[in-house]
């Protein structure tokens, strides 16, 4: 199939709006391979494009650290994407896209409280690899700045930054002779208020301005708070369909598609506001992670049965492994409440309710560890024994969220629509 570029996409959804056969389409956290080859069945099954959006912290180069998802850097993601496509005879249309790229956007750098400088350089050595890996997409977001810890940064700062960067990735596109590739800017950090719809504005008119001085291209999308919010594994914000509405018809006054973050455990009320609110697209990543994990301790339930009856003698380890590399990893701070992001693992360890609980968040953090991992392999043997293939529930199971939100979002049969756009 050809590949249409992304804004081509965009633009055909902000075209059927106009009809009502327009869709909302996924920004996919990558968490694992099994994630991946969900996405891209469903993708085929159902007739729609997808994206893959990856946080510097999933995916990036090795020389900054990699990424926690499968150890994958810009090269080896894609090309295990591409390696799941070929394997299932994929015939649509995906993206290899970064979310939130640019300065302390790797939780390291920030905690390391980098200087501004160092941080810019390195935010653009890993935008430097996503180019070449021929990634469609670009989120720029200067958003993040340790020195000004729980405050907004200024539209100027933030413009600034963004059309600098914009300016810098085009530069070294066109220096290696590669096609277009679209952009994705915001005005702050989604944090579950809402994104009130003049500074909205301001921001595309000063950003529409300074892109034109230098002769560079409008972004692709531009995000949008909408009340959405996640934290450990549900959706704590709330859906403001006005102020989503509203964000909506004012980028498409500028061809540009609104885009929500913090997707996340959305009921399917929300889900549906979408279609008439003309959202263009939606960012869900850690419910994925969540799902996936969920399947592996369905599996160790299984397993724990069948060992109980006589017919495992040799068990795995799964639960407990996960349990434990899930609460030492720590990443399951940034998705606590209130005075539980102090807590220590000790104190977790103690705490069967609370460890229970670190385990779902943070189960998907651990799925590359080597001792999770030789854990998981030999669960699947065991059950494989008695004709459960768990690779195959792992995947399916992860398709289910994915499909529930592709319905809602009238995704079915949209690559065919807007190719027939012409």
């Amino acid at each position: 199939m050809e590949k249409l570029p992304i804004k081509k996409v965009v633009q055909g959804l902000l075209t059927l709006q106009e009809t009502g056969e327009s869709a909302t389409i996924l920004g996919i956290g990558p968490m694992s391979k099994n994630c991946v080859q969900a996405t891209l069945e469903l993708s085929k099954e159902d007739d729609y494009p997808v994206m893959f959006i990856a946080s510097r912290n999933q995916v990036d180069a090795d020389e900054l650290g990699g990424g926690y998802v499968n150890g994958w850097n810009q090269f080896t993601f894609a090309k295990a994407v591409e390696e799941v496509a070929t394997e299932i005879g994929y015939d649509n249309l995906y993206y290899m896209c970064r979310d939130h790229g640019g300065p302390w956007q790797r939780d390291q750098e920030r905690n390391d409280h980098l200087p501004f400088e160092k941080a810019m350089e390195l935010g653009k050595q890993s935008y430097v690899a996503d180019i070449e890996a021929g990634f469609d997409l670009l989120m720029i977001d200067p958003t993040k700045d340790p020195f000004e810890i729980g405050k907004v940064i200024p539209l100027d700062t933030v413009l600034e930054r963004t059309v600098d960067l914009i300016e810098f990735c085009e530069n070294e596109r066109k220096a290696r002779n590669l096609p277009e590739i679209g952009y994705e800017v915001g005005t702050e950090e989604t944090n579950g208020g809402l994104t009130s719809t003049e500074t909205y504005e301001t921001f595309i008119l000063r950003l529409k301005e300074e892109l034109e001085k230098r002769g560079l291209p409008m972004p692709t999308f531009i995000v949008g708070q909408t009340g959405t919010l996640t934290r450990k594994t549900e959706q704590v914000g709330t859906f403001n369909f006005k102020n989503a509405y509203d964000l909506a018809q004012m980028a498409k006054q500028y061809g540009v598609g609104l885009k929500e973050h913090n997707g996340d455990y959305l009921d399917d009320v929300t889900l549906l506001e979408h279609i008439p609110s003309e959202i263009t697209a939606t960012n869900v990543a850690p419910q994925y992670g969540t799902e996936e994990t969920r399947a592996y301790l369905n599996l160790a339930a299984v397993e724990a049965k069948l060992v109980e009856n006589g017919l495992i003698e040799t068990p795995s380890n799964t639960r407990e492994v996960l349990l434990v590399h899930a609460i030492k990893s720590e990443r399951w701070r940034k998705w606590m409440v209130g005075d539980q992001v102090n807590l220590t693992v000790d104190e977790i360890m103690k705490d069967a309710a609370l460890s229970e609980e670190i385990l779902d968040i943070a189960g998907h953090y651990t799925f590359n560890d080597e001792a999770v991992k030789a854990e998981i392999e030999v669960m699947y043997s065991n059950l494989a024994k008695h004709h459960i293939h768990g690779q195959r529930y792992v995947i399916d199971h992860i398709k289910r969220p994915i499909r529930d939100y592709a319905e809602c979002y009238n995704l079915k049969g949209v690559t065919t629509r807007i190719k027939n756009l012409g």
